[in-house]
């Protein structure tokens, strides 16, 4: 088994300025979600995977679960709420009725596009800090 190189002041340094530039933009985040959404940061980021869904079905509740990294009854409590909102709608499959879609609404629609397009200037005005401390992480092999 290969051996880990020692860690210097500088990567530590590179480490901690990355979780900083994260912990800023990841706040900023929240607190925009909070106020101009009304939504948490697991909601935005379930609306956000359902907008970039391929399938005009949707996506499958296991699928949804996957790409956030949660369990099945955390997907259907999440989606259930974000349907009570109006912001997504939910499916059977014709086929085998175990298998659930859901899909954005036209208000889910346009809610996440609004709160993307701010979350897309915040990561512009971030991102050089980001790229600089990721560039020194991967250079200091």
């Amino acid at each position: 088994m290969p051996s880990n190189p020692p860690l210097h002041r500088s990567d530590l340094a590179a480490l901690a300025g990355f979780r900083y530039a994260l912990r800023k933009f990841l706040r900023f985040s929240k607190e925009l979600l909070a106020t101009e959404g009304q939504i948490t940061v697991e909601q935005y980021e379930a609306l956000l995977a359902l907008r970039v869904s391929d399938s005009a079905k949707g996506m499958q509740v296991g699928q949804l679960s996957e790409r956030l990294q949660v369990r099945h009854h955390t997907t259907v409590a999440l989606t259930n709420k974000l349907m009570d909102r109006g912001l997504v709608s939910k499916r059977r499959a014709p086929g085998d009725r175990r298998q659930v879609y859901v899909r954005l609404t036209a208000a889910g629609t346009q809610l996440i596009d609004r709160l993307a397009i701010q979350h897309r200037r915040e990561i512009g005005l971030r991102s050089g800090e980001m790229i600089t401390v990721l560039q020194r992480l991967r250079d200091d092999k």
